[in-house]
């Protein structure tokens, strides 16, 4: 029961941060989400894809908590816990240090900055790999089948949008200032201290 009421809470948590921002950003007139939007070719079927996968995703964690019975130890559950926390916190901090710079997906028509202080020092993806962590706690949490299959896909359709979509438009947006970030930060976590 105390792993339902954790994943509760911290599903509660972070889709609270997204939705929260995505409202406040809306007051501003920022439209936070831009999956899909003006977007083409690769770009247009990744985003459109992810926005699915991450809907269906959260679906299948939502059903998970309702119907799962324990299937793994105690320890793996826990540890699925603090991986889905540090996911969530990750993506807090990300979206917190962005601060009106963030967006669901490229904004092809907005106006914004390279954010390169902050948790960006130590990953170029934070909020990404927010997600990540997250589905996998899930998954550690409550396994089946089907939400192993689903998170992974989602994953790594995740990772296609940071290669695809965001990379080539941040350096096409910020050019130098963006390649430099890159050989000082790594993509998910780390610094590269060769540089």
């Amino acid at each position: 029961m105390i792993i339902k009421v954790c994943a509760v809470f911290i599903l509660v948590l972070f889709y609270g941060t997204y939705f929260l921002k995505m409202i406040l950003q809306k007051r501003q007139g920022i439209s936070t989400n831009q999956l899909g939007k003006g977007k083409k070719g690769l770009e247009k079927v990744i985003e459109s894809i992810m926005q699915i996968l991450t809907i269906l995703v959260t679906i299948m964690d939502v059903w998970s908590i309702i119907f799962s019975s324990k299937q793994l130890p105690n320890l793996i559950q826990y540890i699925g816990v603090i991986i889905a926390f540090v996911g969530t916190l990750f993506f807090i901090i990300s979206v917190k240090t962005m601060k009106n710079n963030w967006r669901a997906g490229v904004p092809k028509t907005d106006k914004t900055e390279l954010v390169t202080e902050g948790i960006y020092k130590i990953s170029r993806n934070p909020a990404f790999l927010g997600f990540d962590l997250l589905y996998l706690g899930f998954v550690f949490m409550f396994f089946n089948w089907i939400l192993l299959v689903i998170s992974l896909f989602t994953i790594v359709l995740i990772h296609f949008q940071i290669t695809k979509v965001e990379e080539p438009f941040l350096r096409e947006t910020f050019g130098k200032s963006y390649e430099e970030y890159t050989n000082k930060v790594l993509r998910y976590l780390g610094r590269n201290f060769l540089i």
